[in-house]
């Protein structure tokens, strides 16, 4: 049927459980929600969660908006995603901030996913047309400071996915556009540290993201869990001299969603169950559940606030997803302009994610109001 045939491919296309050598790792829709958007994050090893507030904050942890120095900005990003193997899969997404006091601001992202052009054929192997799939997610966060060191903030968000553009296949399979709103909840922690003559700072963060509702293709017959995630990270920022800074972090992530045990029917499995399930539900017991457990480390040096560069590393367990890969970029900050660049090197074999490449555009749209004044 076309139906899983389209389904198959979309799977097949999306590295998320690829490289799994045992069959049990997490399974959600919409995966594309969970693919780092941002050049900075992304060169640092796949966090976010507690460094340094900027532009594309939105994704990794909104509280941090409040720290901005700045009043208002923009970014965008762009990622040719699995390029070694896919000619035309891309993610592209805009974020951008305002703060309209010292301790409140408000933020929005908007994400585009596009899985290219997929052939469908029928159960003979004939060509049935083409269709474009893609995923959607728009959101708005609001975030306040509620002391001089901690501030939280909460988001809303619309998804869609569309997976066939309307196309129905035969003997029953026909296929809808899945829709879902989901929230966010988030908190930044910061505390000055003194090292020798220099004040360091020491930063933690939280986020707990797409809280919300399942989605369906099939109106309702069956379901699928977005990808629930909570995010935990910390970051030591020190300032070598006058003109030099480094920063050292760390993330850990799991999805909240229940493991398969190849029993319960998760049609039934409302969403706040799921969440609550999948801290005790792995059927190896404790020691799976920390297999579902991802982790990240990243570094950056900055010059004069200019120039930057960057390196990470992202770690899965082999019988997650074995997604491992270092990970390196730069940044050139001019005026009211930065340009960053991120880039994935594999280090599991035959990995998809190996040479990815992402690219962010900020620009500070405070200082673009000065320089006109």
């Amino acid at each position: 049927m076309k139906k899983y045939i389209l389904t198959a491919s979309i799977l097949f296309s999306l590295p998320l459980f690829l490289m799994a050598t045992e069959p049990n790792p997490i399974s959600t829709v919409v995966p594309s929600l969970t693919i780092t958007p941002d050049a900075r994050g992304g060169g640092m090893g796949d966090l976010g969660a507690a460094t340094s507030p900027d532009v594309n904050s939105q994704y990794w942890n909104p509280s941090k908006y409040v720290f901005m120095e700045s009043e208002a900005g923009v970014s965008m990003s762009y990622t040719p995603w699995l390029r070694s193997i896919v000619p035309d899969i891309d993610l592209a997404y805009l974020a951008g901030y305002y703060k309209f006091s010292d301790r409140q601001a408000i933020s929005s992202s908007f994400r585009y996913f596009s899985l290219g052009d997929l052939q469908l054929m029928d159960q003979l192997g004939m060509p049935q047309g083409s269709v474009h799939p893609l995923e959607l997610a728009l959101d708005f966060a609001y975030s306040q400071m509620l002391s001089e060191r901690f501030s939280a903030s909460v988001a809303l968000r619309f998804i869609y996915s569309d997976l066939n553009n309307g196309v129905n296949g035969d003997g029953g399979s026909e296929m809808f556009p899945g829709f879902s709103v989901a929230a966010d909840v988030s908190a930044y922690y910061r505390l000055p540290v003194s090292v020798g003559e220099n004040e360091a700072l020491w930063a933690f963060g939280a986020n707990i993201s797409n809280l919300g509702a399942k989605i369906s293709y099939d109106k309702g017959t069956t379901n699928g869990f977005i990808p629930t995630n909570m995010r935990l990270g910390t970051s030591f920022d020190y300032p070598i001299d006058k003109f030099q800074k480094i920063s050292f972090s760390g993330d850990i992530n799991k999805l909240l969603v229940p493991t398969p045990d190849g029993t319960t029917d998760f049609n039934e499995v409302s969403m706040l169950s799921g969440v609550f399930k999948s801290f005790g539900d792995a059927p190896g017991g404790f020691s799976e559940e920390l297999q579902e457990v991802m982790w990240s480390l990243g570094a950056e040096y900055a010059y004069n606030n200019q120039f930057f560069v960057r390196a990470g590393y992202f770690n899965e367990n082999q019988n997650k997803g074995n997604r491992k890969y270092f990970t390196v970029g730069a940044g050139f900050k001019l005026n009211v302009l930065q340009l960053d660049a991120g880039y994935v090197i594999s280090t599991a074999q035959s990995n998809p994610l190996d040479r990815t490449l992402r690219l962010s555009l900020t620009f500070d749209i405070f200082g673009l109001k000065s320089l006109a004044q």
